[in-house]
C-alpha cells in the first residue's frame, strides 16, 4: 500500500509517501514540505498549496491520503487555517477517485509511538527508527506527514475487519427483523 500522509497547514503543510504492509518492514518514498508565504492573500496560499498537493499526487501515485483530523485548539485562526489546508488535500484527493482517511493527532501518536501523550520529539525519533532514517525529517510538520502514512498502514486492516463485522452485524439484524421459514417460504 502507497499512502500520501498529509499534516495541513497554511504555512507548512507537511507531505511524506511511505510504502508497506502492516507487520512488514515501511520505506519512505519521499518526505517535504508545501510552503505558503504568511503574508499572501489566503486565497492564494489554497491554491499553491492545491499546486503542491497534486504534484506530489501526479509524482507519487498513492491509494490513499492520510490526512490529520483537524480539531479544536486555543487559537482559532491556527484551527481555521488547519482545516482549510486539509480540505484542500481531501478535495484533491477525492478529484481523483483516491480514498482520504482521517486521523487524529493522538491515534497518529499512539499508533507510531505507543502512546497517544508523546511530543514531537518522540514522533519524530520513531519515524526515524521506523523507517530506518539516518535522522529525523524537518521540520516537524514533514515527520507528522510520515507518522500520518504509517498510522495508515499500520491501521488500515483492523479498520477494514472492523468495517466488516459492522456491515455483517447489520445484514444479519435485517435478516432478523425478517425471518422467512424454508419450507414453507412465509414470514413466521
Amino acid at each position: 500500500m502507497r499512502v500520501l500522509g498529509v499534516d495541513p497547514g497554511l504555512t507548512r503543510c507537511g507531505v511524506g509517501v511511505v510504502e508497506g504492509v502492516a507487520g512488514r518492514p515501511l520505506t519512505m518514498l519521499a518526505v517535504g514540505v508545501v510552503r505558503t508565504p504568511a503574508d499572501a492573500e489566503l486565497g492564494h496560499r489554497l491554491v499553491a498549496i492545491e499546486q503542491g498537493i497534486e504534484e506530489w499526487l501526479d509524482r507519487h501515485r498513492p491509494e490513499v491520503v492520510a490526512v490529520e483530523r483537524v480539531f479544536s485548539q486555543h487559537n482559532v485562526s491556527t484551527v481555521m487555517g488547519t482545516a482549510q489546508a486539509s480540505a484542500v488535500a481531501m478535495l484533491c484527493a477525492a478529484r481523483r477517485g483516491i480514498p482520504v482517511a482521517l486521523h487524529t493527532p493522538s491515534e497518529v501518536k499512539a499508533a507510531v509511538t505507543g502512546s497517544g501523550r508523546a511530543d514531537k520529539a518522540q514522533v519524530g525519533a520513531m519515524v526515524t527508527r521506523l523507517l530506518r532514517l539516518s535522522a529525523p525529517p524537518k521540520p516537524a510538520d514533514a515527520a507528522d506527514a510520515l507518522a500520518l502514512a504509517i498510522c495508515h498502514i499500520w491501521r488500515a486492516p483492523a479498520q477494514s475487519r472492523l468495517q466488516q463485522a459492522v456491515a455483517q452485524h447489520a445484514q444479519h439484524a435485517r435478516h432478523a427483523q425478517h425471518p422467512l421459514h424454508a419450507s414453507k417460504g412465509r414470514p413466521s
